[in-house]
């Protein structure tokens, strides 16, 4: 069945659906009434016609600008900046971050042909220019080899910019046994060892 079929390729371009999954996913929609895929299609409709990027951090929002954006009660002298959008919302859940967020959609990464150009780089340097009320920015990229590579790159291209430049720290994880953390993990968290 061709319909069946290009519904299967479609699915698996999404991230973490592999072929079983988005077999599973068709098999729903065929059996599902009328209505739930109506709704389904619907939901994605209005989804891609009102979803937008907040003007400042880029992050996904309806309005002008996110939520966290339109806070003014946040500290404007605090910059996280993030590779994706989800990101955000970890940090949030914290409950310990005040200040405000730039996502860069993304990582450097030769390999993806993923360089500055398709990142939102040039907004941000273009963004901490025009704010001297920054005093400190978070570097919150993944710690991998792209995580990493792009941190670095901030750093060096930010640093003249603003007083403080930091990178989230990483390592053992509460609750986690020594012996069983790798020796990459171990070594981040001795390097980023903190004073008692």
């Amino acid at each position: 069945m061709k319909s069946f079929e290009r519904l299967i390729k479609a699915l698996r371009r999404l991230p973490g659906v592999g072929p079983r999954q988005a077999e599973r996913f068709c098999t729903y929609f065929l059996r599902a009434p009328q209505s739930q895929a109506e709704e389904f299609i619907a939901a994605l409709r209005e989804l891609k016609e009102n979803v937008r990027m907040c003007s400042r951090c880029f992050s996904y929002c309806e309005d002008e600008l996110c939520p966290v954006c339109a806070d003014q009660s946040r500290d404007a002298g605090l910059l996280c900046v993030v590779e994706e959008t989800q990101d955000i919302e970890a940090i949030e859940k914290t409950k310990i971050f005040s200040g405000y967020y730039h996502v860069l959609h993304g990582a450097l990464s030769p390999i993806d042909s993923r360089g500055v150009d398709s990142l939102r780089i040039r907004e941000l340097v273009e963004r901490v220019k025009s704010s001297p009320e920054i005093r400190e920015i978070i570097i919150a990229t993944d710690p991998d080899t792209e995580g990493e590579a792009t941190a670095l790159y901030l750093s060096r291209l930010l640093g003249p910019l603003v007083p403080s430049i930091s990178r989230i720290a990483y390592g053992v994880p509460l609750g986690g046994d020594l012996d069983y953390t790798d020796e990459m993990t171990l070594g981040y968290a001795i390097k980023g060892r903190t004073k008692l």
